[in-house]
């Protein structure tokens, strides 16, 4: 499989990104998305979205890299690998947490990877970021050695999770830490009651959403049906699980334009990918949502937020 850009997305089962993890956009990245044919999908095209994305997130993940920082020592910290980067986003952050360390973004997607290298550039990092363009998980073992390796909802795109992890614990030094962001809270966008059709669209959304996710899992090559305990997961792979937790992006109303414009590529997306699997009433209700010239829209409603939570689980080598 293409495991491309998975990271920094918004992938999630049951959310996805992570973040959500939307059907329909092919994933891999950094920071959500979909079915896994990459290779038919407009990088170029996609990569705007998958960047404002990651960015709507970046305090959360800021505050995620200072609390690695605390697990894993600064000054030890000297090669970092940033798998399924997308466009670089994190990638940076990591860097910038890490002041020490070459930061390597890690995606199949040269598309994505070339923005990485800007971004870094832009942000003053060029010298300490670089870029290996590999699929996972035939590509893991040439990533090379790493103190720190950071898998941004990217290792639910590879069919057998448990076998991936014993990889990436094989690359890590001594003391290493592996680093996984899986699972945390669906996104949400609306109230429960919206004055358009029957409350409680979103959970509903949800639901349809986590068959899709399954049927995308078990249709992964080499797919293990695996419960998603990361810590036994983490133990499994030889390694010792050193702390999880949870951040939240929080962003109410009134928002920004761009995070109006976030959501309402979100609601494309799931219309695409999962609107076959709605009943007549909430179809209609995201058709309401999604046109530009109802006054209850996505485009117009004044009240629109995000909220999201992202789990990040810990282990170290040693």
């Amino acid at each position: 499989m293409s495991q491309q850009s998975a990271s920094h997305h918004d992938h999630q089962p049951g959310q996805g990104h992570h973040q959500d993890h939307q059907p329909g956009q092919g994933h891999q990245h950094g920071h959500g998305h979909g079915p896994h044919d990459s290779t038919h999908l407009d990088w170029n095209e996609l990569a705007p979205t998958l960047e404002r994305q990651a960015e709507l997130a970046g305090p959360a993940y800021t505050e995620a890299a200072a609390w690695l920082g605390t697990l894993a020592p600064v000054s030890g910290v000297r090669r970092v690998l940033d798998v399924g980067s997308g466009p670089g986003v994190v990638t940076a952050l990591l860097a910038e947490a890490f002041p020490l360390a070459e930061t390597v973004a890690v995606d199949g997607a040269p598309e994505l990877l070339a923005r990485a290298l800007r971004h870094a550039g832009a942000r003053g990092l060029g010298g300490r970021v670089s870029t290996l363009h590999a699929e996972l998980p035939e590509g893991i073992a040439g990533l090379g050695r790493a103190d720190l390796i950071w898998a941004g909802n990217s290792l639910h795109h590879l069919g057998d999770q448990r076998a991936a992890l014993a990889e990436f614990a094989g690359l890590l030094n001594p003391g290493g830490l592996m680093v996984l962001v899986e699972g945390g809270l669906p996104t949400r966008h609306l109230p429960w009651h919206i004055g358009i059709g029957r409350p409680g669209l979103e959970a509903r959304l949800d639901a349809v959403h986590a068959d899709w996710f399954g049927e995308m899992r078990a249709g992964l090559p080499d797919s293990k049906d695996e419960p998603d305990d990361w810590r036994a997961l983490l133990a499994g792979a030889g390694l010792t699980p050193s702390g999880t937790r949870t951040f939240l992006t929080d962003v109410p109303a009134p928002v920004a334009p761009v995070v109006r414009d976030l959501a309402v590529m979100h609601y494309e997306r799931l219309r695409e990918g999962v609107g076959t699997r709605l009943d007549a009433d909430d179809l209609a209700t995201l058709d309401r949502l999604l046109d530009p010239a109802d006054a209850l829209s996505l485009h117009r409603r004044p009240d629109l937020f995000h909220l999201t939570a992202r789990t990040v689980h810990t282990a170290r080598k040693g």
